[in-house]
């Protein structure tokens, strides 16, 4: 499947700074159409009005976190094929072991860089 660079993104993380973090590496490696939000909650409701390509969530957020999220994202018809990657800063095998179950594409430990974000968005939809 190829990957459009316009394609749109929605970033999702409880912490304001990470948001501008991931954003600014979507735009070093050529994203631009970008929304955020910061809880699972926010980001059920904009994909519900919106198509998007791509969800990179952070896994620890109150009140739903992205576990819960990517669950609720896989058991809807329209969103279950949704390409959607986890960004936690813990690595514990069993949590990645729960987010593959659940159904994530694709898992990424903080901290990273644009180079380790474009491997994990190749790995889900191949080179671009």
């Amino acid at each position: 499947m190829a990957i459009s660079k316009s394609m749109p993104i929605l970033i999702v993380d409880d912490y304001k700074t990470m948001l501008r973090i991931v954003r600014g590496l979507l735009n070093q490696i050529g994203f631009s159409n970008i929304d955020e939000a910061t809880d699972g909650t926010a980001a059920l409701a904009l994909i519900s009005q919106k198509q998007y390509g791509l969800i990179i969530s952070d896994w620890n957020m109150e009140p739903m976190s992205g576990f819960e999220l990517l669950k609720k994202v896989r058991a809807g018809e329209k969103t279950r094929g949704l390409p959607f990657i986890m960004v936690t800063a813990e690595s514990k095998t069993e949590n990645v072991i729960l987010a593959k179950q659940a159904g994530v594409n694709n898992y990424i430990v903080k901290p990273f860089n644009a180079d380790t974000l474009k491997t994990k968005i190749e790995a889900v939809f191949g080179t671009f």
